[in-house]
């Protein structure tokens, strides 16, 4: 049953943050909406955030199975997971296994240049207003936040080597995808979501999108290809 929803703490391009009864717990409610461009494309497919929910909830259970912390705590409803309510870092991380988007439009690397042994690691500043500029290792020292920034990228390696081999087995090479953290108790926890509206999946052996790419580029239907990972993961993460 879902709890009774209390004060509105944070709405979202597609998510919508929701303070519980208990004060260090949130509600996160999923939309049925998908965006790109920073919002200037956007649709609203019916089942999108269900899907998205039950993903990030499998997948922060399988994480936490291995010993890594987050703000998951349980399902809580249709489209709503139970979190504990941490002060997000205005830091975006993106792990990057394999080169494609950004990467390739703004550098000489082309695409399907695989990163080893350890992912590239890029810092954004999360600030849609600002349209969340790259940020350098300078720029993240002159804003105080060097410190967070070796924690986040320890934990960031970390879940990379659990969530590569869980995608390698549902036939996905996890191309790169997008971090966030958060603070609780004076802990730096991965927070947010982690689904394929913001990880770029590709089938195994090719570069065929199961991810926001599909709505991104006109290609498919994002809905039908978040489907068939929810499904395939079922089968892992019990």
């Amino acid at each position: 049953m879902t709890e009774t929803k209390g004060m509105i703490l944070h709405e979202g391009k597609v998510k919508t943050v929701i303070q519980c009864l208990k004060d260090d717990q949130v509600l996160i409610q999923y939309h049925d909406l998908v965006t790109a461009g920073n919002g200037e494309k956007k649709d609203s497919p019916k089942g999108k955030g269900k899907i998205n929910c039950e993903i990030s909830c499998l997948i922060f259970k399988h994480l936490a199975e291995n010993g890594i912390e987050s703000h998951f705590i349980q399902p809580a409803g249709t489209a709503i997971m139970r979190c504990k309510k941490v002060e997000i870092i205005p830091m975006e991380l993106v792990v990057r296994n394999i080169a494609a988007g950004s990467i390739v439009r703004n550098t000489t690397i082309p695409e399907g240049k695989k990163f080893y042994p350890e992912p590239i690691i890029e810092f954004f500043l999360k600030d849609d207003e600002k349209n969340d500029p790259l940020l350098n290792d300078a720029r993240i020292m002159a804003m105080g936040m060097n410190g967070l920034k070796y924690v986040m990228m320890s934990e960031a390696r970390k879940i990379n080597k659990i969530l590569k081999p869980l995608f390698e087995s549902i036939d996905l090479e996890l191309v790169d995808y997008k971090l966030e953290f958060g603070l609780y108790n004076h802990r730096v926890i991965l927070a947010d979501e982690i689904s394929p509206d913001g990880c770029r999946l590709w089938k195994k052996g090719t570069t065929e999108s199961m991810d926001k790419d599909l709505f991104r580029k006109d290609e498919g239907d994002i809905v039908e290809a978040y489907s068939i990972i929810l499904e395939a993961l079922k089968n892992i993460v019990k």
